[in-house]
């Protein structure tokens, strides 16, 4: 209910005025944002993107999750990441970068990727599941403990100019399990990319975030768009529930869990 919401100070009143201009959000659509918490799993060139545009908007908590140092090579594309903290932990380069650019966001790090371990954890302190892993054992893991959590997760992806990006909604959707049951043979952690590629889906993601949250527009639930951005080709493919999952098929349907009219 929007008494239980937190309350908005002068001051982001003031920071977020364009886009509480916008009718579908307004000051009720931005205590929702402020009352929610992502998890963003890998803050590389499309997590990071997710991060800083959730950060943008306005967002309350932040859960971040990513092992090791910045290395030369992130440098291209990871915009949390700078030349001189080559060396500090991903995580904490993210914290100084969100403490500059937005204090009132609260944040969460883990200077680890996704484990069977450290998973639970992680999904129970967010509302909303950001997926930019790119091993697909952490996608996975992510999937799995989404759908028993029955919490929202948006997945995105990016190779050379290709990009994806869907919403899973346990209890509506399918999962990711439904669409890939196992990784991809010969798939490689490392492979070409250009940033404004990841920053595009990441973006992207982003907003289907915010809308889950908000409930401003329609995220892509059921719906895998798909981007050449070679060409600047999108097509919008429709995802199919597979009742013989392994992961989403033992879910009971008869009341689906919307994340988005939690808030």
């Amino acid at each position: 209910m929007t008494a239980d919401l937190p309350s908005l100070t002068d001051f982001e009143r003031a920071r977020y005025e364009w886009q509480m201009w916008m009718p579908q959000l307004a000051e009720d659509g931005q205590r929702k944002l402020k009352a929610a918490s992502v998890l963003v799993s890998r803050i590389g060139g499309v997590g990071g993107t997710v991060v800083a545009y959730l950060a943008a908007a306005g967002i309350g908590k932040l859960v971040l999750a990513h092992g090791g140092p910045i290395q030369p090579s992130d440098l291209n594309r990871q915009l949390l990441m700078t030349q001189e903290r080559l060396g500090m932990l991903r995580v904490d380069s993210a914290r100084h970068w969100l403490k500059d650019f937005n204090p009132q966001v609260e944040v969460v790090t883990l200077a680890e990727h996704v484990n069977a371990e450290n998973v639970e954890m992680l999904v129970t302190q967010a509302d909303v599941i950001v997926d930019a892993a790119p091993r697909f054992s952490e996608r996975f893991l992510l999937n799995r403990e989404s759908v028993r959590q029955r919490k929202p997760m948006v997945e995105c992806a990016m190779y050379e100019l290709d990009a994806q990006l869907t919403t899973f909604v346990p209890g509506e959707t399918g999962c990711l399990s439904c669409l890939l049951p196992e990784s991809p043979p010969h798939w490689k952690r490392e492979f070409p990319v250009i940033g404004a590629v990841p920053a595009i889906v990441g973006a992207m993601a982003a907003l289907e975030v915010i809308k889950l949250i908000t409930n401003i527009a329609e995220p892509l639930a059921g719906t895998m768009l798909w981007m050449n951005l070679s060409m600047f080709d999108f097509q919008k493919v429709p995802l199919k529930r597979r009742a013989d999952c392994a992961v989403c098929g033992v879910v009971d349907t008869t009341s689906p869990c919307d994340q988005r009219a939690a808030h």
